[in-house]
């Protein structure tokens, strides 16, 4: 009975590790914020439209990363005359950017998965998911500004599914465990006997 309550302890270690990253996990971990300066595409009164300035290398995010969900919050600091978004790699044909990072295209030729030119706050939520993105940024119309501070924030997550089976291989461990230690069966036959 003895050697059975020693073992028990494993599963119980294990089963309260497991708790722990589902807390953790449910609380996120928050990594340092990072502030950066972003050169922006003046965009005139006489321009035709407003050019938009794009980063030259896709953010890839690799198909393991659908066992996390993390979240990044992206601020600048001068949300009336400029706009920051995200957008799916590759760009619309004929919208590469140059050496310089300078696209011949315009808002209205991106579809965005997060933020873009209606992002009035200052600031949005994009969550990274599997696959291939870039960065376009572009200044409002009138704008002179050609440079600003980005601030990103990033939040890290265990994804749902994956919270879900370590609470359940959590509940089974701690359970097994209290049963390998306090059998229910012999407290019960100790009850009806007292």
């Amino acid at each position: 009975m003895n050697m059975v309550r020693l073992l028990s302890i494993l599963p119980g270690a294990v089963g309260t590790v497991c708790a722990l990253l589902v807390i953790g996990s449910l609380l996120g971990v928050g990594l340092d914020s990072s502030r950066t300066d972003v050169p922006i595409v003046p965009c005139t009164d006489d321009s035709v439209g407003c050019l938009v300035g794009m980063t030259s290398e896709d953010l890839e995010v690799p198909t393991s990363f659908v066992l996390l969900d993390i979240e990044l919050t992206i601020k600048w600091d001068e949300p009336d005359r400029s706009w920051i978004g995200v957008i799916e790699s590759p760009p619309p044909e004929n919208c590469n950017p140059d050496s310089n990072g300078l696209t011949s295209c315009t808002s209205e030729d991106f579809d965005y998965v997060a933020g873009g030119p209606d992002s009035d706050e200052g600031e949005f939520e994009f969550t990274l998911e599997p696959g291939e993105y870039r960065f376009v940024t572009a200044g409002k119309d009138g704008s002179t500004l050609d440079e600003q501070i980005v601030t990103i924030k990033t939040k890290i997550h265990f994804s749902s599914f994956v919270e879900i089976v370590l609470a359940g291989v959590a509940i089974m461990l701690l359970a097994g465990a209290g049963e390998m230690a306090f059998p229910i069966k012999s407290l019960w036959k100790k009850f009806r006997e007292s």
